[in-house]
């Protein structure tokens, strides 16, 4: 659904966007992860045909975005971060003005005003003036904006900024339910957005592609830095065991765990975490050999804002 190649943006003094190629297929729900400053917007500008690259080409559906326009932008809802509201008109009226302007049939309008609004939940703001509207339901009715056409690819930029956390909620279930129907490019920097809305992300930092999978593959690509043990040691011989170790520390005992006397859980850091398999494996033997009952052994998988730290280079010292 979109093909990016080799996309830069040169303003002179600052390169936004530096050889940037990507694929996005139908059907996809995909995270577009930065850092502020990184090209976000920028990229989905260009993308939406809002910005002419400086190098590079994009494709949607299989029209080009600068030689076949007028097509490529058919097929695109677009939302930007700060939607170009009119104020003085009413949500409804706004709605059939843009259904006009999208070239929605006539007779179709009223449906597809009626539809967007329902799936952007602002029906009952319908009558409302535009310039009353909380900034969470200017960014409602952006979305409903970005819609109200049908498109079979939705480009969305910040969709839930400005929201409170029970309109973020659900404007994410709003996005999921969409992504049956629509591919969607979702921009944002709230990581547990991705984690409960998209299939898989790309992750830039200053215009380049860093990294890119389902959030299972970016998790993976940061071995992992912790593990925890649960155990069945009634002779308490595992902490001074695992004390006696150089290869982890910051060592933690909790007694009694889940609900069944007689189990303790152990959690630890590793001081290596690339070797982290092994000196688990290494631990669980040693702790078995020594008659300790090892009810569980897992390391803590990497969350996904302990990649982006790792692949945007903001990780703590």
């Amino acid at each position: 659904m979109i093909h990016a190649e080799n996309l830069t943006k040169d303003y002179g003094t600052v390169v936004a966007v530096r050889h940037l190629s990507f694929d996005v297929g139908k059907g996809e729900v995909v995270g577009f992860l930065g850092p502020n400053g990184a090209g976000k917007s920028t990229t989905l500008r260009m993308l939406a045909g809002f910005l002419g690259a400086t190098e590079g080409r994009v494709a949607i559906a299989g029209f080009d975005i600068q030689s076949a326009s007028e097509q490529a932008r058919a097929q695109i809802g677009y939302m930007p971060e700060a939607s170009p509201l009119y104020p003085e008109m009413r949500v409804g009226e706004y709605l059939a003005f843009r259904a006009h302007l999208k070239r929605v049939a006539r007779k179709e309008r009223k449906a597809a005003v009626e539809r967007a609004m329902e799936l952007a939940v602002v029906t009952e703001m319908r009558d409302t003036l535009i310039q009353h509207l909380s900034k969470g339901y200017r960014q409602r009715v952006g979305l409903a904006d970005a819609l109200v056409s049908n498109p079979p690819l939705l480009i969305l930029d910040e969709p839930t900024a400005g929201l409170d956390p029970n309109q973020i909620r659900e404007v994410r279930r709003v996005i999921r339910n969409l992504g049956s129907e629509h591919t969607i490019l979702l921009s944002t920097h709230i990581l547990p957005e991705v984690e409960s809305t998209c299939d898989r992300a790309l992750v830039i930092d200053r215009g380049r592609l860093v990294a890119q999978g389902t959030i299972e593959e970016l998790r993976a690509l940061r071995s992992a830095d912790a593990a925890v043990l649960v155990l069945r040691d009634p002779d308490k011989k595992a902490l001074p065991l695992l004390k006696q170790r150089d290869d982890i520390e910051r060592l933690k005992q909790q007694t009694d765990v889940e609900r069944e006397a007689g189990l303790s859980r152990i959690s630890f850091d590793f001081l290596k975490p690339e070797q982290g398999g092994a000196v688990l494996e290494s631990i669980v033997s040693q702790l078995v050999a020594a008659g300790v009952g090892v009810r569980e052994a897992s390391p803590r998988k990497a969350s996904l804002e302990d990649v982006f730290a790792q692949l945007t280079g903001v990780e703590d010292e």
